[in-house]
């Protein structure tokens, strides 16, 4: 792991704990746009581009989770921030846990958006492994964006995935599956990720897909068990709520950040 690379951010708002919007790999900080614009009037909103992203430097070689981790570590000091809240879409909420793990109640609460929270299906495992193939990942790559599109005819979701996440390589879109498998080997689900962090951490997740109702039984099921995780899934259609259904977005979590904690929940 090298040295933490300076970041490409936008820094509204003020008061904590402050969001901190990580967006998922191969996308920009543009999937925030509007949810930033909403939130930032209640209070401060951090939101950035990983490295190799975005607006953020280029970098020689190849980086992990890890390295991910060391840059938002950084960006937090450099900015000043104390208390935040993680806002993450997909699987940056890998980094997010492991930025609860280092900081420590820092991260006061989390939020994480269409991440899928169960032990994953086989054909998720097959996609990241079709990423992995050069002569497979245009394909897969295809399929993936047509399953996030949903029903959707939003013109900045479109843009968002045709263009800005279209504009990722093989290389890029290969990387973020090996960190992918890694993480879901290491801990088999988010779930069970979630419930290896004493003291628990206050969760929620939002997600628009799928839309079956196992899914969202699955996951009450677990907040049954575990009073610190809340689930809530939205009315949008596509993969991207905060870009999709922004205000209905904000207002979930605004609810939730104000919602007291009960220390038994957390035991």
């Amino acid at each position: 792991m090298g040295a933490p690379v300076p970041l490409a951010f936008d820094d509204r708002g003020s008061g904590e704990p402050a969001l901190l919007c990580l967006p998922g790999w191969c996308e920009n900080r543009s999937a925030f746009t509007a949810f930033v614009d909403i939130a930032s009037n209640s209070r401060r909103v951090l939101s950035l581009d990983w490295r190799g992203h975005g607006a953020s430097p280029t970098v020689e070689g190849d980086f992990t989770s890890q390295d991910l981790l060391a840059d938002v570590i950084a960006f937090l000091d450099e900015r000043g921030a104390g208390s935040v809240v993680p806002v993450t879409i997909s699987h940056a909420g890998w980094v997010a846990l492991a930025l609860r793990r280092r900081l420590g109640e820092r991260v006061e609460r989390a939020v994480f958006l269409d991440w899928i929270m169960t032990p994953p299906p086989s054909a998720f495992l097959a996609t990241l492994n079709g990423l992995r193939d050069p002569e497979r990942f245009r394909k897969t790559r295809a399929s993936l964006f047509s399953s996030w599109m949903g029903r959707s005819n939003v013109p900045e979701v479109i843009r968002h995935i045709s263009e800005e996440m279209g504009a990722y390589g093989q290389e890029m879109w290969a990387r973020a599956a090996r960190e992918i498998v890694l993480a879901y080997g290491q801990w088999g689900s988010p779930q069970h990720a979630l419930a290896s962090i004493h003291p628990s951490l206050p969760v929620l997740h939002l997600y628009s897909q799928p839309k079956e109702d196992p899914y969202l039984w699955a996951q009450e099921a677990f907040s049954a068990a575990h009073p610190w995780f809340r689930v809530r899934r939205l009315s949008g259609e596509t993969h991207f709520p905060s870009l999709e259904i922004p205000e209905e977005t904000a207002e979930a979590i605004e609810a939730f950040i104000r919602e007291p904690i009960d220390p038994a929940a957390l035991a």
